[in-house]
């Protein structure tokens, strides 16, 4: 089993985004992703990933086919409804899918939460760490350059 720290960074491939900081936060059961102006277009879900000063922010408008709304409370225990979405994440080599719901995390330091739903019985958290597999993406990047 592969160890994560406090915090990390991930890639949504089919969202086009790479290298994003994730916050690992064991007291949350699912994942969080900073988005704006959500809203049903056609019984589809549109949405804006990121916000301005994110140096990933493209202010291009994703489309989702498969959605639901689902009640979440907040880290203030408020109950709010939040669209969720499914779509593959990678962190430490390995490809799966994870749903995350749909938040403005604007104010926040870190633009993904990932809840303990995805993350056990996939990793051991170590919070004295962090940008384990980020490290490990690179250095693996480096191994292969000398290969060749």
């Amino acid at each position: 089993m592969k160890t994560l720290g406090r915090y990390d960074r991930v890639d949504l491939p089919e969202l086009g985004l790479r290298n994003i900081h994730a916050k690992v936060d064991t007291g949350a059961f699912r994942c969080s992703l900073h988005c704006q102006s959500v809203k049903i277009i056609d019984g589809e879900l549109e949405f804006i990933l990121l916000d301005e000063e994110h140096p990933e922010f493209t202010g291009h408008p994703f489309r989702a086919k498969h959605f639901h709304e689902r009640e979440i409370k907040n880290s203030f225990g408020e109950s709010e409804k939040r669209f969720v979405i499914t779509t593959t994440l990678t962190i430490h080599g390995e490809t799966f899918e994870a749903d995350f719901s749909l938040s403005n995390r604007g104010s926040l330091k870190f633009p993904i939460l990932l809840g303990r739903r995805i993350l056990q019985k996939r990793f051991l958290i170590d919070v004295t760490q962090r940008n384990l597999s980020y490290k490990e993406k690179f250095k693996n990047k480096k191994t292969t350059k000398k290969r060749t």
